[in-house]
């Protein structure tokens, strides 16, 4: 419980010095890092009389450890520290909590030091000797800054919720930072690059950048760069004008122009050929670009979120993707985990995807204990994507409690021989006639073939879905889908 505070003369009963009541700031805490002992005992009574809980540190390993205890609300650190340093401390507060305000208290002549700290993050810093009115005045406008901003990000996300953001599952770490980061890059205006394996929620994340953003009300366009023609990708991109080539009988907008006062997401931007990158990037630095067939400049106020499963910085090194295109996409990165890092998350999201399926498809089932137990100790390289999938057959399967048969997944080791050389060698099914070029052709053949249908299988048909769980691009699906004649149901 805070201390009463003691009446000052000359103020009504119950004020303080700082014109405020104990009850306003009672409970904030703030850690006081002061080697000084008399001076941070008199810091602290000028604190503990306004209300305030005091966490005391006399150097940055101290302060690190009561950072662990519980983050504070705000810091209040000297530069100099027998052990450590205010930076230190600043570095410290700033990784337990980003939107910490942080005060710096400098002997005199040591602004440059106190400038240096506020552009590493510093709210605002004191000279010594340190008044105790001042500092509470410090104290109260960073506790009142703090408390608004808290209040703005309830306000955000109670609309952001009002708007549809998208429900992204999962309590694991990794996750935890993506979520931070994405509230981040979703205040700011600036381009998103979101990296990360097929499946693993890339356009969600995407989705919940626009919704947590002032472009909210805006549109959200979305085009697949994989999965459109590359003699067709320039036109939906930019749009063309009447007569632009044959069919063209009337002025079409592209996606940049749809996106006008929203958000474009430019999804599989690794497999944007060539020729048109070097549009993109001038759409992006200048705002402007020319429709097909058309020579005036169309201006458009749109942010990009992009997303690849590939690494462009190998596609940058190995000349397949423009380094200066990359740079500019990848102002603000995110990279999502492969669900196979967060296996932690799996009974979540399977318990999910269960009660959600169930309800779309009315039925009354559930998760056997062994069936979760087959979810678990599955390495799911098609990530979120391949258990949604999964789970929407099993439950389709089941009668009333999913059991590892309904799961359908791949036994590890399937291929191997059965244990005391039991049961027919595999291999020996293979067609090794011909030349080692012939057979490796057959044998690259079938299992392309094989591959393909059972991705087709698991995406129950969808072909966009079967093309992120083999990671390759629509357009190599569906002509490997005819070079093997194989159909969407085979």
């Amino acid at each position: 419980m805070p201390r009463p505070c003691e009446p000052v003369p000359g103020r009504s009963p119950g004020q303080t010095v700082s014109g405020t009541t104990p009850l306003e700031s009672a409970g904030e805490t703030i850690l006081l890092v002061e080697d000084k002992d008399s001076l941070r005992r008199m810091l602290r009574l000028a604190l503990e009389q306004e209300g305030y809980r005091v966490v005391e540190a006399r150097d940055q390993p101290e302060a690190e450890a009561r950072l662990a205890d519980g983050a504070p609300a705000l810091c209040v650190s000297d530069l100099r520290l027998p052990h450590g340093d205010g930076f230190g401390v600043l570095a410290a507060a700033k990784a337990a909590d980003p939107d910490m305000p942080v005060v710096v208290m400098t002997a005199f002549g040591g602004v440059e030091d106190a400038v240096r700290a506020m552009k590493a993050g510093a709210l605002d810093f004191l000279a010594k000797p340190v008044s105790p009115e001042h500092l509470l005045l410090q104290v109260r406008r960073a506790v009142a800054q703090r408390r608004l901003a808290s209040e703005n990000a309830l306000l955000r996300d109670e609309l952001a919720v009002r708007r549809g953001v998208p429900h992204i599952i999962g309590e694991h770490e990794s996750l935890r930072k993506v979520f931070v980061a994405v509230r981040r890059g979703a205040a700011s205006d600036t381009t998103v690059l979101i990296e990360g394996e097929s499946g693993t929620g890339k356009e969600l994340v995407a989705r919940a950048v626009h919704a947590l953003s002032p472009r909210a009300a805006g549109p959200f366009v979305a085009i697949n760069c994989a999965a459109i023609p590359e003699t067709l990708l320039e036109s939906e991109l930019f749009g063309y004008e009447k007569g632009a080539f044959t069919g063209a009988v009337a002025r079409k907008a592209g996606k940049f122009e749809v996106a006008h006062r929203g958000t474009l997401f430019l999804d599989e931007i690794g497999d944007l050929p060539l020729a048109l990158q070097a549009k993109i990037l001038r759409a992006l630095e200048q705002k402007c670009f020319e429709r097909v067939g058309g020579n005036q400049p169309v201006t458009v106020d749109v942010r990009v979120v992009a997303a690849t499963n590939h690494n462009l910085r190998q596609a940058v090194a190995a000349r397949r993707f423009r380094e200066d295109l990359y740079f500019r996409l990848s102002v603000f990165p995110l990279t999502l985990p492969p669900l196979r890092e967060r296996a932690s998350d799996i009974p979540i999201l399977a318990r999910y995807f269960v009660e959600r399926f169930a309800g779309e498809h009315r039925r009354s089932v559930s998760l056997s204990p062994a069936a979760m137990d087959a979810l678990a100790a599955h390495e799911w390289p098609g990530n979120v994507r391949e258990l949604q999938n999964c789970l929407e057959r099993a439950v389709l399967m089941a009668e009333d409690t999913i059991q590892p048969a309904h799961l359908q997944l791949d036994a590890p080791g399937a291929l191997a021989p059965a244990s005391g050389g039991a049961g027919p060698d595999p291999w020996e099914a293979i067609d090794l006639r011909g030349t080692l070029a012939e057979a490796s052709k057959r044998a690259l053949t079938e299992v392309e073939r094989r591959k393909i249908a059972r991705a087709l299988d698991q995406a129950q048909g969808d072909r966009d879905a079967a093309a992120s769980l083999l990671g390759i691009p629509l357009r190599f699906l569906v002509a490997k889908m005819r070079e093997h004649r194989i159909s969407d149901r085979n």
